[in-house]
């Protein structure tokens, strides 16, 4: 039951039957509202707001004991019970999966989606952060240019990963949006939108991405998850 969840005690659900989400709208918190806007799954979001250390309380601790967002519990899970979920790659997967969106079923394209899924959550996502610490917020005080200039040249060097990979495919995959796009776009978008960064990294060098970022913002979905949950 959902009820035996903890979290459910700081955030209750108006309505159980539904896909509970605990996220705030930073880049990984809109993977997952990006994706249940694509599935079209009912689900209900809870905002937990990090600026206050929400992430820390024991009812999240609950369910991520990594104390970062997003997190997500339906009520509708494998063989009809409830299953708690975090890390956005796990999520997103299950997701497709539960769906058969997505993700081919295809085993070789569906591992090769995987693959870059998996580079956005060892790469883009931990580079990306870092730069955006170091270059837009707390460590751009620091004398030592030493860090900065370090995720600076990661960041470049794996927009130009992601610029290769677009040469000549609408998407990561091709023709096809998966899961691939759903992990790195809202990365990529940050870099402008959080960090105003697009001068520093040479954003517009990279025309591939540049173009491939405009269609998956264009999306009826990706416009609504970028305020999903809307922030305080």
């Amino acid at each position: 039951m959902l009820q035996d969840f903890e979290i459910t005690k700081r955030w209750p659900a108006e309505d159980p039957s539904k896909i509970q989400l605990y996220s705030l709208p930073t880049p990984n918190g809109i993977k997952v509202s990006a994706m249940l806007e694509e599935t079209g799954l009912p689900y209900e979001p809870h905002l937990v707001n990090i600026m206050e250390d929400d992430q820390f309380t024991p009812e999240f601790l609950s369910l991520n004991p990594n104390n970062k967002i997003p997190a997500i519990i339906d009520p509708d899970g494998p063989g009809g019970k409830p299953l708690g979920l975090f890390e956005t790659g796990a999520i997103l997967i299950y997701l497709a999966e539960k769906t058969g969106l997505f993700l081919s079923s295809d085993p070789a394209e569906k591992y090769e989606t995987i693959q870059w899924l998996m580079w956005q959550m060892g790469g883009v996502g931990p580079m990306f952060g870092q730069f955006g610490f170091f270059y837009a917020f707390g460590g751009k005080d620091i004398e030592d240019p030493r860090p900065r200039d370090r995720y600076i040249g990661e960041s470049k060097r794996l927009l130009g990963v992601l610029d290769k990979r677009l040469t000549g495919r609408d998407f990561i995959m091709g023709e096809a949006y998966t899961i691939a796009d759903i992990a790195v776009w809202p990365w990529v978008r940050g870099l402008s939108s959080a960090y105003k960064a697009d001068d520093v990294l040479e954003l517009g060098s990279f025309e591939n991405v540049v173009r491939w970022r405009a269609a998956c913002l264009s999306r009826p979905a990706s416009e609504k998850a970028i305020n999903i949950p809307a922030r305080p």
